[in-house]
């Protein structure tokens, strides 16, 4: 495993500064992911750690030695794309044994540690097919496999899952979960926009905005005590409520936050706020209601199981008020 740290790093494209100066610790055995909107650089970052791409400014240490000029190779990190990128005429077993026979490695240790990976992954009964013929889920768990069987320092993920289809996403990320738990020792960081996926997996994320670290903490402390409303609108599905004017100045701040299953309908004339269901979504296991209240935006109220509320119903609504989230003019919380 490693620890991994990055002092003040930059990357620079000309003029374009894509990377804007992180500082990050990242732990011996953590699983660290970075999120955040399309273009706030976490795909370049996580590059910039696997040795892809050149740092500009900083330091950056493995085991507190500086690695910014050491190949990918001398890293001891193993990538996993979001492409798969298998070599379309091997099987499977020679795809996951590629690199250690490029390695020159024993043969015997090769076929061990491939058939370990395979009995892990649980395709073992797919090493003599070619790529072709796998779905996409069996085909990332073989790039995971070829990843594995190098026993790196590090993993680095791109993006994995976004090739999946819904039901494959779950149990990919599934099998993913269960791999880290298998290989505590290993250090790895994983790159996606889904913050379902961040919530589910991490023991710490990463939100990247502009090339910032925007915040970092346990999905717990993210979700319960975002430090912005840039964080507490992309942390939480369906995302947080935000209300302004007289809404927010009645409680004393300029943007008030409140999540969907902070939100209760109370009797007739007993709530805060007061309005019209405009739109109802029945997941089966819980009703989002979209009520009009005068707001900017309909607020989405997260209530569980069956709810008998129809459209143009009037609903009164009381949010939890040791739930609700307050902001300053600089969208930064009022303590």
């Amino acid at each position: 495993m490693a620890k991994i740290e990055l002092k003040n790093v930059t990357k620079s494209y000309g003029a374009v500064e894509v990377i804007k100066g992180i500082d990050l610790d990242i732990k011996k055995g953590e699983f660290m992911v970075f999120v955040g909107p399309s273009g706030c650089g976490k795909s370049t970052l996580l590059r910039l750690i696997s040795g892809l791409e050149e740092i500009t400014t900083g330091d950056m240490l493995f085991d507190d030695q500086r690695v910014n000029n050491l190949v990918p190779s001398d890293r001891g990190i193993a990538m996993v794309f979001q492409s798969y990128a298998l070599y379309p005429h091997m099987k499977v077993y020679d795809n996951m044994a590629f690199g250690m026979k490029l390695a020159k490695q024993d043969k015997a240790a090769i076929d061990k540690r491939v058939r370990d990976a395979a009995r892990m992954l649980q395709i073992e009964h797919l090493l003599d097919r070619l790529p072709r013929q796998l779905s996409g889920g069996q085909r990332q768990r073989v790039a995971i496999g070829r990843a594995i069987v190098r026993d790196p320092r590090v993993f680095l993920f791109d993006e994995p899952l976004s090739n999946l289809d819904a039901a494959l996403r779950v149990a990919t990320r599934l099998e993913i979960a269960k791999l880290h738990e298998t290989m505590s020792d290993v250090t790895m960081i994983y790159v996606t926009h889904d913050q379902v996926e961040a919530m589910t997996l991490a023991d710490r994320i990463a939100v990247l905005r502009d090339g910032r670290l925007e915040q970092l903490g346990t999905p717990a402390e993210l979700y319960e005590s975002p430090n912005s409303v840039f964080v507490a609108g992309f942390i939480g599905s369906p995302k947080m409520n935000f209300l302004k004017g007289k809404f927010a100045e009645d409680k004393g701040c300029a943007t008030l936050g409140a999540r969907p299953e902070h939100i209760d309908i109370v009797p007739e004339g007993t709530g805060d706020w007061s309005g019209e269901v405009v739109h109802a979504e029945d997941l089966g296991s819980d009703n989002y209601l979209f009520v009009e209240i005068g707001a900017d935006e309909p607020l989405i109220v997260r209530q569980p199981g069956k709810l008998a509320i129809p459209q143009g119903s009037k609903v009164s609504l009381q949010p939890q008020p040791q739930h609700l989230h307050r902001f300053g003019a600089d969208d930064r919380p009022l303590r």
